[in-house]
């Protein structure tokens, strides 16, 4: 079966990266979203925060996964945060991917991120690594299984029956520094006390 995804990356790092593998014809173009050109981001970016808000949620519409391309930085990017909380309250499975290892238009690799999925926290104070898997595109063959893993989280979302709610807070995107947080109300279905996560099988 296939599943429309939505892609999450640090775009000034890691377009070229995303790109590849969006470009490795695992997915017909109307089954991956997230994706747009430099001028087109600059021009949402110039609009304002509730613009960029809005195309993020006017992407997310239709999709049932969304993967997280794991770069050197994107654990410190506040669109990635955001868009990976609207993602689970909206109820869809997420997938962490590292990409570090996949060759840039220079033929270099990067250094290994941290997972963003560590830093949002579920309301009894699990990471939402602790509920969503998170792979290795060169490591673990992404060419071939990126389909397979799609199709296990969402089924693994749908069966779900632990806490769903996150925890308030999110990178700033204003500050100074990554690490300042500032208060961001989570809506998301209700909370079903079950210590059993989707991966517990």
């Amino acid at each position: 079966m296939t599943r429309k995804i939505f892609f999450s990356f640090h775009y000034e790092r890691d377009a070229w990266r995303a790109g590849q593998i969006r470009n490795s014809d695992l997915l017909s173009p109307e089954d991956n979203v997230g994706f747009i050109d430099a001028a087109a981001w600059e021009e949402i970016k110039r609009k304002g925060d509730a613009a960029v808000e809005k195309w993020i949620n006017e992407q997310l519409e239709g999709t049932s996964v969304t993967v997280v391309l794991i770069g050197a930085e994107t654990s410190q990017r506040p669109w990635v945060d955001y868009e990976i909380r609207t993602s689970w309250e909206r109820g869809n499975a997420i997938i962490g991917l590292y990409i570090h290892n996949v060759k840039d238009n220079e033929r270099k690799t990067d250094m290994q991120g941290a997972n963003p999925l560590d830093n949002i926290l579920l309301t009894d104070g699990q990471p939402l690594s602790s509920v969503c898997k998170t792979y290795d595109w060169v490591n673990d063959d992404g060419r071939s299984n990126l389909g397979t893993w799609a199709n296990e989280a969402a089924n693994a979302r749908v069966s779900y029956k632990g806490v769903t709610t996150l925890k308030a807070g999110t990178l700033d995107r204003h500050a100074a520094t990554p690490s300042l947080r500032k208060s961001y109300a989570t809506t998301g279905p209700t909370v079903i006390n079950n210590p059993s996560g989707p991966w517990a099988q």
